[in-house]
C-alpha cells in the first residue's frame, strides 16, 4: 500500500527518487545506481529493497545483473514526478532564478520533456508567461541542453499576449494547453481556464 511513508524515509531513498525519476524510461544495475547516488552499495541495496516492497521500483534479472525500473502504475508516479522536476535540473534553476529572468506569471515543463518522450521539431518543451528577461532564460536554457543532449524548445510571451492568444484559440497555445505538463510557477487552474 503506498503512503507518504514511502517517501520521506531516507537520503539514499531520495537520491535513488531523483536518479530513476530525472530520466524515467531508463533501467539500472545496482552499480550504476551507487555511482549515480555516490552512496554504499550496501545502503543502495537495502534502499531498494524496501522501495520494492512498497511497489516503487520493480526488478529483472538480465545476464548476471539485477535491473530496476521505476513503476510507472506506482500510485504517486506522477506526482513524484512533478517533486522531482521541480527540485532538480531545469525546473529547479527556472524556481530559484525566478527573479532574475523577470516577473514570471506562469512557467511550466513539458510532460514530454520531464518524462524523456520522443517530441517533435513543434513542441514546446517550457513555456514562461511574464515579463520575461529572454538573455537569462536563453542562458538557463542553454546550460540543461548539453546534458538532456537535445534543443530545448522554450517560449516566453507577455501576460497579455498569452490571454489575448488563449482567447482567440490560438492552435499554439491550446496545443500546449492541453498536453501533460508540470507547472513550475503560477496556478494550472487559473493558467487554463
Amino acid at each position: 500500500m503506498a503512503s507518504l511513508k514511502d517517501f520521506l524515509v531516507s537520503r539514499v531513498r531520495v537520491k535513488l527518487l531523483k536518479a530513476f525519476l530525472s530520466n524515467p524510461e531508463e533501467i539500472y544495475y545496482v552499480r550504476q545506481l551507487v555511482r549515480k547516488t555516490e552512496e554504499e552499495i550496501n545502503a543502495v541495496r537495502r534502499e531498494l529493497g524496501r522501495m520494492e516492497e512498497r511497489g516503487m521500483v520493480k526488478k529483472e534479472a538480465r545476464a548476471n545483473r539485477l535491473y530496476y525500473s521505476f513503476r510507472k502504475d506506482y500510485p504517486f508516479y506522477n506526482d513524484l514526478l512533478s517533486l522531482v522536476a521541480k527540485t532538480t535540473g531545469l525546473g529547479q534553476q527556472i524556481i530559484k532564478q525566478k527573479n532574475k529572468i523577470g516577473r514570471i506569471k506562469y512557467a511550466m515543463l513539458s510532460g514530454k520533456l520531464v518524462r524523456r518522450k520522443a517530441h517533435e521539431q513543434i513542441d514546446v518543451d517550457l513555456l514562461v508567461v511574464g515579463d520575461v528577461v529572454l538573455p537569462q532564460l536563453a542562458a538557463i536554457v542553454k546550460e540543461f541542453e548539453g546534458s538532456l543532449k537535445r534543443e530545448i524548445n522554450y517560449t516566453a510571451m507577455t501576460k497579455d499576449e498569452f490571454e489575448f492568444r488563449k482567447k482567440r484559440r490560438d492552435p499554439f497555445i491550446t496545443k500546449v494547453l492541453t498536453g501533460s505538463r508540470i507547472m513550475l510557477i503560477g496556478d494550472e487552474e487559473e493558467m487554463v481556464g
